[in-house]
């Protein structure tokens, strides 16, 4: 499912135009991204959380040639779905 298909569907159960649609998927994402960035939490409830784990940097080795390097420390974007979800998706246990 792309961003476009998600307009798609807001358009038709919604009723908005397909221009306030995307507005409003646009804006959606926006917040996202930007609390994200903050390093906040996101939780949408019957969804998941997405999280920003910090890395440090750590000791590596080059495959080709064994050189031992330094894998520099980063933001990583992790994504926890809900039971709510986990359960929609898998069944009933």
């Amino acid at each position: 499912m792309t961003k476009a298909d998600i307009v798609e569907r807001i358009y038709e159960r919604v009723g908005f135009s397909k221009k306030e649609a995307a507005e409003v998927v646009e804006s959606i994402f926006e917040v996202i991204k930007t609390r994200l960035e903050a390093g906040e939490k996101v939780k949408i409830s019957g969804f998941g959380n997405f999280l920003i784990n910090d890395k440090r940097p750590r000791k590596g080795r080059n495959p080709q040639t064994g050189e031992e390097i330094i894998i520099s420390g980063r933001r990583v974007l992790s994504f926890k779905p809900s039971q709510v979800l986990k359960r929609t998706i898998n069944g009933p246990s």
